[in-house]
């Protein structure tokens, strides 16, 4: 049972309820629809006999329907478990074809630009937890927002933690407001830092891109943990300093947290996390993530902090 009954068909099964029989052909004439959904779902027993329907204790049908329900869900299950090892075959093939960019210890250099972007969007294919990015030079390509703007809304929707660093010259163009306005909204954090710094995109802490030649012609691609962790680190101190900017005012747009209204509401009934994300089907890292996004919000700097914000926003 995909959707629970209309009111049609609840107001048909108490007829049938009151009245304790009634004859098939004159439920069919009542409502034709009502009626079929009705014996399709348990909630009333036809008998062939007679041409007569019952009513079925809800509780009945509702079992039922529920050993239903959980015996899809396990088939799913176990086809997710098998989706996995069915590709094993091509993932070593993957694994085991040579790159074509060479490799000089665990940095790569890719000398074109075309190059250099199929780098990065066959490093996205895999990205699962967030992406940190500094971009400096305050104006963003206007060619590359409508990619990017879908890009990011993807990433977002999946739990993907995305934080960029803009300089100040980005508050004054207002394509770059407009977009940095639309994303944030989405959920993805954007501050101003009024200093000079280095372009860097680095995926999951895992992988990475910094420029290696002045103009950004080419690109060295790092995946060695020591260097790394030390860009994160200067990410960090840089995300630090950074100033918050509030996009929506600026580009004339209502603030809102970019958090689905349904896991507001739930983490407000005092859901935790784990039963948030059962009850939306999505992974704790994905609620982590959008908590992280409302305590950014409200600029609350605890859990309990942030519920007493959100409270006094709902009076």
């Amino acid at each position: 049972m995909t959707e629970p009954p209309t009111p049609a068909e609840k107001a048909l099964y108490l007829d049938v309820l009151r009245a304790g029989r009634v004859m098939l052909r004159e439920a069919m004439t009542q409502d034709p629809e009502a009626t079929q959904r009705l014996i399709e779902l348990g909630l009333l027993a036809h008998h062939s006999v007679d041409e007569s329907l019952t009513a079925v204790n809800p509780r009945s049908a509702g079992d039922r329907l529920s050993a239903e329900l959980r015996s899809a869900a396990t088939r799913k299950l176990v086809q997710a478990e098998q989706a996995t090892t069915q590709l094993d075959d091509l993932t070593q093939a993957y694994d085991s074809t040579p790159r074509r960019i060479g490799r000089s210890n665990e940095v790569q250099h890719v000398v074109t630009h075309q190059q250099i972007r199929h780098r990065i969007l066959q490093i996205e294919s895999e990205m699962r937890e967030e992406t940190l990015a500094s971009q400096p030079g305050g104006a963003r390509p206007t060619r590359f927002m409508r990619q990017a703007l879908i890009r990011d809304r993807h990433f977002l929707s999946l739990g993907v933690v995305l934080r960029t660093i803009y300089q100040p010259g980005a508050l004054t163009h207002r394509p770059t407001v407009s977009y940095a306005a639309s994303v944030t909204g989405a959920g993805e954090r954007i501050k101003v830092l009024d200093e000079p710094f280095q372009r860097m995109l680095i995926f999951d802490r895992r992988i990475a891109v910094i420029p290696a030649a002045a103009d950004d012609s080419t690109a060295a691609f790092v995946e060695d943990p020591a260097v790394v962790a030390l860009l994160v680190e200067r990410f960090e101190r840089d995300w630090a300093r950074s100033e918050a900017v509030d996009w929506q005012a600026l580009a004339g747009r209502p603030r809102e947290s970019g958090v689905p209204a349904e896991l507001i509401r739930l983490l407000a009934a005092g859901l935790t996390q784990r039963a948030v994300a059962t009850r939306l089907g999505v992974s704790e890292r994905t609620v982590a993530a959008h908590l992280a996004r409302l305590r950014e919000h409200y600029g609350a700097e605890t859990l309990v902090q942030l519920g007493w914000l959100m409270r006094g926003e709902e009076r």
